[in-house]
């Protein structure tokens, strides 16, 4: 037996004589007491006020004061010393330290505290003192046991760096990695800044419907389900734009949502089938409005969540407050592929060339696919990387964005962008297709390329052409990932860091 093996024997062995020493102490608990897991315990006070409220008093100042405190939260750590002990507490705003002393609180309730562990949760009253080290404390006059932690946590370095511990078990993690809920609370305060910034510029915040009768919205592959009573098939959205959309007809000329979106592909560090995305449309602006206004919002977030527009990410500095990028999806190819040492430039949208192109330089790429297919399938591998600053990449092929305006200068592009930032797509944006008819004929290309073979392409979707008939308003709409988002103003790796519960493999048998 190896001595990896060996040691992960032992730390099982140990990890289950600690989880039956516990339930012992439950059995314990329970014949001793009516209700081992007692509520109606509500602590008045907070760590952090506490903390902010006297840590610059001296002992001396805060003794004659005889401040009374609640607290409730999780032991996370025990000095025991006989008839005394130092407790060291956590709750939601942060940690403080309980004393609990045998002659004070008595012969029983002390009893009791001899069977309390790491990781159980209590509370407590008492009077806030100083210790001897200068460390805030409340000496406990009442103490509760309220909630009996059956589970040893981990040990602080090495739970904590086991990934799969932090994706499959989150709460072990949100307990032991304060990094983890620093990040999780920073989530909540980007997407706080990213609703105000919409509602300050008179936008309308909705909800649409999570099960469609048509996959469309984008080019992806759609999970499917059943609905029995209705049967008929229905996807999970792979994207809200054809329902946001149909509110623009219907009159509200700036909408925006934030909710969930269902890709059913591959996960990665990038990926996940399930995230979040921030998808908004503006009456009567265009694609490069939307640049100015993700400007701004990208700025905000910076300036408000990390207070600066300068944000490092895995070690590099972005710069957010500096005129962004633009440049097309051609002349980012013709900087930054091969393809101009292989073709000239007029031979980009030469279907021979580039599937020529593609095999010299080992591009992946789908022989059954459309021209502009193949040319963002060399953008997609050796352009994306380089695009390490904030970048707009604008005039994608017509052909693979069937829902965008056709450019009014060159029929072969439409008026779009995405946006990149550490060689990462952040958001994807374009003047609105308003043309039923052209709309129409889009939608019977995509069915065409999902005849032939590609499982991303777009349905047929009648009543939204159907509504494109009542008359769509020019229009300019975005969509942004939230958890990429998130990734980025918290300098985190991969997406798993950022969705509290990312979806994982089965764990083997």
């Amino acid at each position: 037996m190896s001595e990896q093996v060996q040691n992960t024997a032992l730390d099982l062995a140990e990890l289950q004589e600690q989880v039956r020493v516990r339930y012992e102490k439950l059995g314990r608990l329970r014949a001793s007491e009516k209700v081992p897991f007692k509520n109606g315990y509500e602590p008045k006070d907070l760590a952090s006020d506490l903390h902010r409220a006297y840590d610059e008093k001296t002992k001396e100042q805060l003794e004659p004061l005889a401040v009374k405190a609640s607290i409730a939260g999780r032991i996370m750590a025990i000095r025991d010393f006989g008839k005394a002990a130092f407790l060291q507490l956590r709750d939601r705003t942060g940690k403080i330290q309980f004393f609990v002393q045998k002659n004070k609180l008595g012969e029983d309730v002390f009893a009791k505290y001899r069977e309390m562990d790491v990781g159980d949760i209590v509370y407590g009253e008492g009077t806030v003192f100083k210790t001897k080290t200068n460390e805030l404390s409340i000496d406990l006059d009442q103490f509760v046991l309220l909630t009996k932690s059956l589970r040893p946590l981990p040990e602080k370095f090495h739970g904590i760096q086991d990934v799969e511990l932090r994706y499959r078990q989150r709460y072990v993690d949100l307990i032991m990695t304060e990094a983890s809920r620093e990040t999780f609370k920073k989530r909540t305060r980007i997407i706080e800044e990213v609703r105000k910034h919409f509602v300050e510029h008179g936008f309308l915040e909705v909800e649409t419907p999570m099960m469609h009768p048509v996959a469309g919205g984008a080019t992806a592959r759609p999970f499917v389900t059943h609905h029995n009573t209705l049967d008929m098939q229905l996807y999970l959205r792979i994207a809200p734009e054809l329902y946001l959309k149909r509110l623009v007809v219907g009159g509200f000329d700036r909408v925006f949502e934030i909710n969930r979106n269902f890709r059913n592909e591959g996960i990665s560090i990038k990926h996940n089938p399930e995230f979040t995305m921030l998808e908004f449309y503006q009456a009567y602006a265009t694609y490069e409005d939307l640049m100015d206004f993700t400007e701004k919002l990208f700025c905000r977030i910076g300036e408000n969540v990390l207070g600066t527009t300068t944000v490092t990410y895995q070690g590099t500095a972005i710069e957010l407050g500096k005129p962004w990028t633009r440049i097309s999806v051609e002349d980012a190819v013709m900087k930054w592929s091969s393809f101009g040492s292989f073709a000239d430039r007029s031979k980009l949208r030469d279907r021979g060339t580039l599937l020529a192109y593609g095999d010299k330089f080992g591009v992946a790429m789908n022989p059954k696919d459309t021209t502009g297919g193949l040319l963002m399938a060399i953008f997609d591998e050796q352009v994306e990387k380089h695009l390490i600053q904030p970048t707009f990449v604008t005039h994608y092929p017509l052909d693979v964005s069937p829902l965008s305006r056709q450019s009014d200068s060159d029929p072969w592009v439409v008026d779009r962008f995405e946006l990149y930032v550490y060689g990462r797509e952040m958001a994807n944006a374009f003047s609105e297709l308003n043309d039923p008819e052209d709309q129409r004929n889009r939608f019977l290309a995509q069915v065409d390329a999902k005849n032939a073979g590609n499982d991303e392409a777009c349905d047929m979707d009648e009543d939204y052409v159907t509504a494109l008939e009542y008359g769509l308003p020019p229009t300019a709409g975005q969509g942004i990932g939230i958890d990429r988002m998130v990734m980025f103003f918290t300098d985190s790796p991969s997406i798993r860091d950022v969705i509290l519960f990312p979806q994982m493999r089965p764990v083997a048998k």
